[in-house]
């Protein structure tokens, strides 16, 4: 996450015009505070910066397509910002400046023109084989029987964190040899993902473990309930879960859709992308193409394998 700068100080008619701005923003746009503060925030850094630069009081019919083209170059070569960053700035400005044309306040767009910074796509992060293996250790150790559970299932399934939240054990299909999971996604999509061996004996084993339990009671029941309470697990609860483990794991930086894309990645190396998209839920196969990407890793051994040494 990026820093924003501190609240730089303007001119009289620049907070003026900001002013009115926010005054637009609050009471005539449906948005959240925080992304008030956001557009104000880029908006005003920017003004600050061209009554610093050009020397002269900021004024809305001073500002040209070469003054933003030039604002674009000193956030990128001089203060060394990250393109999201920049991007982020440069769209809160195009924002305002189709405000003010659409107002009237100026008769030309100055911000039209201007483009967005090319972003060079990196190599996705995927949970290594090492990283699995020490997460899965963590759990291991000291994990309640469910917890164990929870993760296995996730590594072997690809379910969506809220997915596993609404699973209930009538949703549950295990046969000798094969298995699946009723699962309700996105928009509530219905999608049946299959089962292998590890998911089907690490399911037996939870519903194993609590014997007491009766038969109809199971069928209405979450598979990963709260410990205390009983009642269904929340996002947020999964979430403190597996962060628990990952630190543990000395994985701190983990966050529980990376158990999800561990597997479609690693599902993505055998399975065509039409049945992968299928067993995640997906509607574009596009969205199915992230699972496809090299991770840094995997361009390491590229490199590797045509060294001289």
């Amino acid at each position: 996450m990026s820093t924003r700068q501190p609240k730089p100080k303007l001119s009289d008619p620049a907070q003026a015009a900001l002013d009115v701005y926010h005054d637009y923003l609050t009471h005539e746009q449906d948005l959240r505070p925080a992304t008030i503060r956001n557009y104000l925030s880029d908006v005003q850094q920017f003004m600050a910066w061209f009554e610093q630069v050009q020397n002269e009081r900021f004024a809305v019919d001073r500002i040209t397509t070469p003054t933003l083209t030039h604002y674009r170059r000193y956030l990128q070569k001089d203060i060394q910002r990250k393109p999201t960053t920049i991007n982020r700035y440069l769209v809160s400005l195009k924002r305002y400046f189709a405000w003010l044309t659409e107002r009237e306040a100026i008769t030309r767009n100055p911000a039209l023109a201007v483009k967005l910074v090319q972003e060079v796509q990196q190599a996705p992060h995927h949970m290594s084989d090492t990283e699995e293996s020490t997460l899965l250790a963590a759990v291991q150790r000291g994990g309640e029987v469910r917890d164990r559970v929870l993760i296995t299932l996730m590594l072997h399934t690809g379910l969506r964190v809220s997915e596993v939240c609404h699973l209930q054990w009538q949703h549950v299909v295990i046969q000798p040899r094969s298995g699946h999971l009723k699962v309700w996604g996105k928009r509530n999509k219905y999608r049946e993902v299959p089962l292998n061996s590890t998911a089907r004996q690490a399911l037996q084993k939870l519903r194993q473990s609590d014997p007491m339990r009766l038969p109809d009671e199971e069928r209405a029941s979450y598979v990963f309930p709260s410990l205390r309470t009983g009642d269904q697990l929340t996002p947020r609860a999964v979430g403190f879960i597996i962060k628990k483990y990952a630190v543990r794991a000395g994985l701190p930086d983990l966050r529980p859709h990376e158990l999800r894309h561990r597997f479609g990645y690693r599902m993505a190396q055998t399975t065509a992308l039409h049945r992968l998209a299928q067993i995640m839920g997906h509607d574009s196969l596009d969205t199915t193409m992230i699972y496809t990407q090299p991770t840094q890793h995997d361009l390491q051994t590229a490199v590797e394998d045509i060294a001289w040494e």
